[in-house]
């Protein structure tokens, strides 16, 4: 009974050392082949790039841009705007405007009327990588504006 008791827990032994073995191999295998695919890609793009390229376009922003309905209360807007204050009373809106503008930024007033919130824009592109840059000037300029976010009009 002993002798068959330690012949069944040595071949479970030898089974399970063996089953991980293969997956081993196998997350092995899969990173190669990933590799593989990594430098075929890399070697793709030197090989499409122009050798007479005169100026660097700028690649499109991935930013997130919020998507919202809007019309225009004060000032003028286009396709993607910086907001860097929302309000529910207007005279809370215009006073932030008033400020930016004193510091020399166009500022705009819209209205999302779904939600009834009145959105302070510092301003507004029809290119989404300059909204986004002035973006990131205002935030890295002014701490209180940390939170400012980008508004694409439906």
């Amino acid at each position: 009974m002993k002798k068959s008791l330690l012949w069944v827990l040595t071949l479970c032994l030898v089974f399970g050392l063996g089953a991980c073995k293969s997956k081993q191999s196998a997350y092995k295998a899969a990173f190669e082949k990933a590799k593989e695919k990594e430098v075929a890609v890399v070697e793709e793009e030197e090989e499409e790039t122009p050798a007479t390229t005169t100026k660097a376009a700028r690649p499109v922003t991935n930013a997130t841009f919020q998507k919202e309905s809007l019309q225009a209360v004060e000032g003028e807007l286009k396709t993607f705007s910086v907001v860097i204050g929302s309000f529910a009373q207007k005279p809370n809106a215009t006073k932030l405007k008033a400020d930016y503008e004193a510091k020399g930024y166009t500022c705009a007033i819209a209205i999302n009327t779904e939600r009834q919130m009145y959105r302070v824009i510092v301003g507004t592109f029809n290119n989404k990588n300059d909204a986004a840059d002035l973006r990131d000037s205002v935030k890295a300029k002014y701490e209180n504006l940390s939170d400012a976010w980008l508004l694409e009009k439906k």
